[in-house]
């Protein structure tokens, strides 16, 4: 029987059949994640960067075959910097301080790979889908280049307490903001902002810069999306829709156009702002945050007023 208590602000989980697993937070002293709010918020505009998290725990790093350039492979690294004067011009943002390797708030909440611990998992689970095939679970396996992330196989109650203690809360505190907003301005446009590794293909086609990512369609207005495509196209960028990144469990699990809430995933090339062996910024790191700068402040100054909740059909 496995159980999960608080103490203070920090939440600690154990199983009664194993009295020695108990597993306190890794951010017990530090915050796990934060929100950024402008003075007054004047636009209907959710940021959200969930993969750019650097705050690595030493427990963690303990925990990890890897090294520490290794185990970033995964981040968004700098996305949170490139979004990061988005209160500035009037909106929300919320960001991780906790790395994606540690703990992935783009998935389901227990969407858990049976393999990589050392007691059977409960049934009712999300253990077969493929995020989890690939090792890229709420738990990672694996980072990039499926270079697997753990010595040793881990407890449940390891999963418990990021779950509870940090899933948990970030989606509570984003439901929150996207509540907010609707309630203030009848309508909520969510940017999941993320980053891509530089991508490849064996045509001539020009590479993409940027990917949105609306599930086809189906998580915000399609004026939203092409707003968005546009300005990027005017910068100078290859812009994509949907493909290879169509949006992830945020966009999935937020986008409701029909109730006033658009959601729309950004993948912006790491390549145009950073090296990505070495993970510091490139000269052109500034210029590529001077466009997103424009782009918030062109998004902030738009009239949503047409993409609030639709109203219900008369019968």
């Amino acid at each position: 029987m496995r159980k999960a208590i608080w103490h203070g602000n920090n939440l600690i989980c154990f199983n009664r059949n194993r009295p020695g697993t108990r597993v306190q937070s890794d951010f017990l002293d530090t915050p796990a994640f934060e929100t950024v709010r402008p003075r007054r918020q004047i636009a209907p505009l959710v940021f959200n960067s969930a993969h750019s998290g650097t705050t690595y725990p030493d427990r963690f790093l303990k925990m990890t075959r890897l090294d520490r350039m290794s185990i970033r492979q995964s981040e968004d690294t700098h996305v949170d910097e490139l979004f990061g004067r988005a209160p500035n011009f009037g909106a929300l943002f919320l960001r991780a301080w906790f790395p994606r390797a540690y703990l992935d708030v783009n998935r389901e909440p227990y969407e858990l790979d049976p393999a990589m611990f050392d007691e059977a998992l409960p049934q009712h689970l999300h253990s077969d889908s493929p995020r989890v095939a690939a090792g890229l679970g709420t738990l990672a396996r694996v980072v990039a280049e499926n270079k697997p992330i753990y010595r040793e196989p881990l407890s449940f109650a390891d999963a418990q307490m990021r779950i509870e203690g940090i899933y948990r809360p970030y989606h509570a505190t984003l439901q929150k903001l996207i509540g907010e907003t609707l309630n203030r301005f009848g309508v909520t446009i969510l940017i999941d902002c993320h980053s891509m590794p530089k991508l490849t293909n064996s045509s001539r086609s020009p590479l993409p810069d940027i990917v949105l990512g609306d599930r086809f369609g189906a998580t915000c207005d399609g004026a939203i999306v092409n707003e968005i495509e546009n300005f990027f196209s005017e910068a100078g960028l290859n812009v994509v829709r949907n493909k290879p990144y169509a949006g992830g469990y945020i966009t999935r699990s937020y986008g409701k156009p029909d109730f006033g809430i658009h959601a729309l995933q950004i993948e912006i090339s790491r390549h145009l702002y950073m090296n990505e062996s070495t993970r510091l910024k490139s000269d052109n790191f500034t210029a590529i945050k001077q466009v997103i700068d424009k782009l918030v402040h062109h998004l902030a100054r738009l009239d949503y007023s047409l993409f609030a909740e639709k109203p219900l059909a008369a019968e």
